[in-house]
């Protein structure tokens, strides 16, 4: 079973920058799929943003497109989400998901990940 934790969330004005790390222990990310969701307070857990490992693709939610960048390191445990330009709307618990093999049409659905990290809680003031 692969851990995951989150880290790097906290506190930020609008239109600040802060950066998630998403960490894999016991088992390396190489060559996995993984994803960031976020749970906005009384909603549903929704998309941000995936990568597949191998040929380094990825996806965005139209929400944070051309403002937040998933991206990975190159030793295979870490992927992180680059938060630019924040929102009051971006508040949430993000979390990371992981899984070994996700169908392109898929990965934006949370029920394809088999492994999930607790969350870290973003917060943007107004």
């Amino acid at each position: 079973q692969v851990q995951l934790v989150e880290s790097g969330g906290g506190l930020v004005q609008a239109g600040d920058s802060l950066r998630l790390s998403c960490t894999a222990s016991e088992r390396a990310l190489s060559g996995y799929f993984v994803g960031w969701f976020r749970r906005a307070p009384g909603k549903e857990r929704t998309f941000v943003a995936a990568i597949a490992w191998r040929d380094i693709s990825t996806i965005y939610a139209d929400s944070v497109k051309g403002r937040f960048t998933i991206s990975r390191d190159g030793a295979g445990n870490s992927v992180y989400l680059q938060m630019n330009s924040t929102k009051p709307e971006d508040t949430a618990v993000y979390y990371c998901a992981a899984d070994e093999a996700i169908p392109i049409s898929r990965m934006r659905v949370s029920d394809n990940y088999r492994y999930w990290g607790q969350g870290t809680q973003v917060t943007v003031a107004s």
